[in-house]
């Protein structure tokens, strides 16, 4: 029998919370809740959950407050609810470590597909048995291990970023188009969603590059792709 999965729920609106959790218990999902940051912190602590769900407009600890403070500690998913059409919010919030948004109100069936999206991106690798590692530069990407260094110290990348990084490395070289790489690190209903691409590779060179308005690693091939070069030294 499958083990469930232990999901953190966090809303300060009771009928968000409670339509939340009967949907991802309905799914199969282990589910505990919180209603404001403070008691999402303690509850994180105690049951170690594999993945979090919360609403970026809460009193106190808001959702970018709290997502930063889970940043700190783990690397566990992050799925943010957020207002209709705040784009803003979804900018802010791909970029300090969610991996996801989904607009209220949203349809419970595509809560659970995205949720479920985001733990195979996080518990899957696909890492070729010739690709161990990849030095470059500064840069080493052990690919079984999934960790990434810079220049001897550990780099510490959201699943989200690292399955990124991951696919443009393996293909080092190689032009990857947009649509591609949407396809393969989010998921083929995502190959039309550019803004999530551009937050990640602008977060990517900020924690990988040297020079993040210089780009070593992550090239930019405009109205096009991305490919991941290898510094001319270590070729």
């Amino acid at each position: 029998m499958q083990n469930k999965t232990n999901i953190l729920v966090v809303d300060d609106d009771p009928r968000i919370l409670r339509l939340v959790r009967v949907n991802l218990e309905r799914a199969g999902f282990v589910v505990d809740t919180a209603s404001n940051g403070a008691a999402a912190l303690e509850q994180f602590d105690m049951q170690q959950p594999e993945a979090v769900v919360l609403d970026v407009t809460m009193p106190g600890i808001d959702g970018f407050t709290l997502t930063q403070r889970i940043r700190e500690i783990s690397n566990v998913p992050i799925l943010l609810l957020t207002a209709m059409g705040e784009q803003a919010q979804k900018v802010k919030g791909l970029d300090i470590g969610a991996d996801d948004y989904l607009t209220k109100p949203f349809d419970p069936d595509e809560l659970v597909a995205r949720l479920r999206a985001l733990l195979r991106r996080s518990n899957t690798g696909t890492a070729s048995e010739e690709a161990h590692s990849l030095q470059a530069g500064d840069l080493r990407i052990d690919f079984v291990r999934r960790k990434v260094e810079r220049a001897g110290e550990p780099v510490k990348l959201t699943p989200t970023e690292y399955k990124l990084l991951q696919q443009l490395a393996l293909q080092a070289g190689k032009v990857i188009p947009n649509a591609d790489l949407l396809s393969k690190v989010w998921g083929h209903e995502y190959r039309e969603e550019s803004g999530y691409l551009w937050v990640y590779i602008r977060s990517l060179r900020q924690k990988i590059e040297p020079d993040p308005s210089n780009p070593e690693y992550i090239i930019s091939e405009p109205g096009f792709g991305y490919r991941f070069q290898v510094p001319r030294r270590d070729e």
